[in-house]
């Protein structure tokens, strides 16, 4: 089941988040997260009026999803950039496409013109999966990051909605 995020189930989604930190290069980020700065992240996200989505499987949560501004600057406000990310026990189950769909739905209605997914060069699965959605290749950062030990190359996706006239 899809639904949006509540503050209980920030320790579910934090943990999920931990562990794409520590063990895999979708996030070009060293340390992992406190409850506190998730919950600051939580808040803010509200504050902005960007969707939070969890989904949730048997009570626990297995993914979740959200988007927001891809800059910080009124040129860029309808243009949103998202991180869908899947609990590792449950992967394969199609719960980030299901995720996607939801959160494409909801930019559609909130008027986004263009959606932008940042995704590690080597993580073929997700540019695959965003390929199946509709999203076009849109660049490549060479050596954007760095994490255990090698330069990281930072692919962009986007998908074109229909978003306001002007």
């Amino acid at each position: 089941m899809i639904r949006f995020m509540e503050e209980k189930d920030l320790p579910e989604v934090l943990a999920i988040y931990n562990d794409v930190i520590l063990t895999s290069k979708a996030v070009y980020r060293y340390e992992i997260q406190s409850l506190d700065e998730k919950k600051q992240w939580f808040y803010e996200h509200q504050a902005a009026g960007n969707p939070l989505l969890v989904f949730e499987e048997n009570g626990v949560v297995a993914g979740f999803a959200n988007y927001s501004q891809f800059r910080p600057y009124p040129g860029y406000k309808h243009t949103m950039e998202h991180s869908v990310y899947v609990h590792k026990e449950h992967y394969q189950k199609g719960i980030a496409s299901k995720l996607m769909h939801q959160l494409i739905d909801i930019a559609e209605k909130q008027g986004v013109k263009t959606l932008v997914a940042g995704i590690d060069g080597e993580n073929i699965g997700s540019i695959k999966a965003h390929e199946k959605l509709g999203f076009e290749y849109a660049g490549t950062i060479k050596n954007a990051g760095y994490k255990f030990g090698e330069w990281l190359d930072l692919v962009f996706y986007q998908l074109h909605l229909t978003g306001p006239e002007k």
